[in-house]
């Protein structure tokens, strides 16, 4: 991977893109929104199955095309870029996590898209998991705000296993004492639900103590995450100006005006910073463990501001029009809000980054 995208990743990125020009267009990111259903099925099918999508970054021993996250990234970004209803981020989080804990019998289905498993990470007080005739795992506890739990065909929860230890555990979506309910939250494109396990049976993947696994994940997921607002910030930026393009007021364009032409600069600006910080943190992964704490951190605590100041410069752009609920600026607005805050708020990020650094607090 070079911090330039490939020539195979831009045609990576451009098959998503027509794709989801074609298939799940922004009247149906809408239906699907308004509706019950927690995620598009048809469009989950045919992008985890026909472009075995959902398998990438998978070793090919195990279901995948041994890609790597440069790929996974491409693919993120396009589907930022649309919004599209899928649960395609928790989804190879998950993947990435059951690699790194050597689960080789749950891997294929999940590569494969027909199993749905998405990682339940608390940020405060974990599940705990307690041991019961035969050596058998039960566990007690909730997870608070979990993104596509609902979705879920398989849970990765997090959970103490004592003395300061921490679990990676499997559970089934139907497993008795698991109980998922969904949340009202901000941005409807991506549902969220608590999970409450009363006593749930589940079976503990890796070690008793997978601290280093669960840690690093975060720093995945974080750098993943990024790469999916990086495709947001440019739809917004793109978007935006051709409607300075194209508005009038008072006889000229309002691409003309001083203040629209600054504020446009100062947006693309921070898309340029913010590719650099994405595709350094994405290289990393793949090439650079070591430095992967630091470049996670640092595109976590970065792209969150930064998307969401460009959500809202873009929707205050539009004037008026872009309060509206027909206007599709406000979606991103609440995406950029939610994601800014799904993995931590970025002073937690930027603490980590300290932390990683060695800088003093």
């Amino acid at each position: 991977m070079r911090l330039i995208p490939t020539e195979e990743q831009r045609e990576l990125a451009a098959t998503v893109r027509s794709f989801l020009a074609d298939r799940v267009p922004m009247s149906r990111v809408r239906e699907i929104a308004e509706s019950d259903e927690p995620f598009d099925r048809t469009a989950w099918t045919r992008l985890s199955g026909e472009l075995g999508l959902t398998g990438l970054a998978v070793p090919e021993e195990h279901g995948g095309s041994g890609a790597g996250f440069g790929e996974v990234a491409a693919v993120l970004e396009e589907l930022g870029a649309a919004l599209t209803p899928v649960p395609y981020f928790s989804a190879v989080v998950a993947a990435d996590l059951l690699a790194a804990l050597d689960a080789k019998d749950l891997l294929p289905d999940v590569a494969s898209g027909a199993t749905i498993a998405i990682l339940a990470r608390p940020e405060g007080e974990p599940p705990v998991g307690r041991i019961i005739d035969r050596g058998e795992w039960v566990l007690e506890g909730a997870v608070e705000r979990v993104p596509d739990a609902v979705s879920a065909d398989l849970l990765l929860v997090v959970a103490s296993t004592g003395e300061g230890r921490r679990g990676v555990f499997a559970v089934a979506a139907d497993a008795p004492g698991l109980v998922r309910t969904p949340l009202t939250t901000l941005d409807l494109t991506r549902p969220q639900a608590r999970i409450e396990l009363g006593g749930a049976p589940a079976r503990l993947l890796g070690p008793s103590d997978a601290s280093d696994a669960i840690d690093r994940s975060l720093d995945v997921a974080s750098v993943l995450l990024a790469a999916e607002q990086l495709g947001g910030l440019r739809r917004c930026l793109d978007a935006i100006v051709e409607y300075a393009k194209l508005r009038v007021q008072f006889g000229r364009y309002v691409g003309s005006f001083q203040g629209v032409k600054h504020k446009l600069a100062d947006m693309h600006c921070t898309l340029e910073q913010a590719e650099s910080v994405v595709r350094y943190a994405v290289w990393a992964v793949d090439e650079a463990p070591d430095e992967l704490p630091e470049a996670a951190a640092l595109a976590a605590s970065f792209m969150g501001r930064a998307y969401f100041q460009v959500a809202k410069d873009h929707l205050l752009l539009y004037g008026g029009i872009g309060f509206t609920w027909e206007h599709d600026a406000h979606l991103y607005y609440k995406r950029a809000k939610a994601d800014e805050v799904m993995l931590g708020a970025p002073r937690t990020h930027r603490a980590r980054l300290a932390a990683a650094l060695d800088l003093p607090d």
